[in-house]
């Protein structure tokens, strides 16, 4: 470690969630480096059950979309830090900060490394490590730990669960579309896994009653656990599964950060991105075979080729092989 001397940091990373798990175990490295230095969070007003339990985080700030960034900046001068971690960077980010009176290190997004890989099917990222570690660049000196993601629940899990009932939790919502494995294929797969003795829960928030809601009628047996954006709960629920069947979005990191065995199906993104699970058991199930892949580093809304075979071909039985022998690991 680096013997940080800086006794009171602001971290800034407003959103998504995924992005915002990813930050942990920079907070935590930071805080067994200097147990003395006071870490400052600002993030937004929907992801902050992600750090609400950290025990790393001195102070929360949350930052509502009704506020206004003289609000903001108010509360910010008050604490006088002696050093910003802008893991946003973008304008809003520096918008919030622009004006406090201390040394500011960005995150660096490689952005032309992302859009050659996209549009040109040039790899410069082959080596690029892993989200959390990219955070932890922003400050030279700083190693990460050994531990993965952390995400604290101070919830029990849902009565209907229990450790015995041999369950896989299915997450098939994502914002983007070429980011989802398709629903009928969540269902042929939750047959074939219902047939062998295993339970699925469906796990979800607001944006995806409707896909939860659709693969739970066409499952019997199933059980629909998709809820209001309650990010803690979902958490204790998740750590009752042998594992969890995900698409590359804010629920996978949710795994992850629980310490639970992941099967990641990943579409139109890639794993170069640096946006994979981070330091658990996992499994990433990608087809290799296309050209056309990624087609964007965040998702799109529909296929640019039309056919959308970085999904398709990646079919039920596929998956259901694969996350047999993964689970027999």
């Amino acid at each position: 470690m680096s013997n940080f001397s800086y006794q009171k940091i602001l971290i800034v990373r407003l959103s998504s969630l995924g992005d915002v798990l990813l930050t942990t175990p920079l907070i935590r490295s930071l805080k067994k480096d200097n147990s003395k230095t006071e870490i400052h969070f600002l993030v937004r007003e929907e992801y902050k059950d992600a750090l609400v339990n950290n025990k790393n985080i001195s102070k929360l700030i949350i930052f509502n979309r009704t506020d206004s960034a003289a609000k903001i900046k108010s509360e910010l001068s008050q604490s006088k830090y002696e050093l910003i971690i802008d893991l946003q960077n973008n304008f809003r980010s520096r918008n919030l900060i622009f004006g406090l009176n201390c040394p500011v290190v960005r995150f660096k997004k490689l952005s032309l490394q992302k859009f050659l890989l996209v549009n040109l099917k040039l790899n410069l990222l082959k080596n690029s490590p892993q989200i959390p570690e990219r955070y932890a660049a922003t400050l030279n000196n700083l190693k990460l730990d050994d531990e993965g993601l952390e995400l604290i629940s101070d919830r029990k899990a849902s009565l209907s669960l229990t450790i015995n009932q041999k369950l896989i939790g299915f997450c098939p919502g994502s914002r983007h579309f070429t980011k989802m494995w398709p629903k009928e294929y969540y269902v042929e797969l939750g047959r074939k896994l219902i047939a062998d003795g295993f339970g699925i829960v469906l796990f979800g928030g607001k944006s995806d009653k409707q896909i939860c809601a659709e693969i739970s009628s066409s499952l019997n047996g199933c059980l629909n656990l998709c809820n209001e954006n309650d990010l803690l709960q979902t958490a204790a629920d998740m750590k009752m599964c042998k594992a969890v069947v995900c698409n590359d979005s804010g629920l996978m990191h949710t795994a992850s950060a629980v310490q639970v065995p992941l099967a990641a199906i990943f579409g139109s993104t890639v794993k170069e991105f640096g946006f994979v699970p981070y330091k658990c058991k996992n499994l990433i199930l990608e087809n290799k075979s296309l050209t056309c892949r990624p087609c964007s580093h965040i998702g799109r809304s529909s296929c640019p080729k039309k056919h959308f075979k970085c999904m398709k071909e990646l079919t039920p039985q596929l998956v259901y092989n694969s996350l047999i022998s993964f689970l027999n690991k």
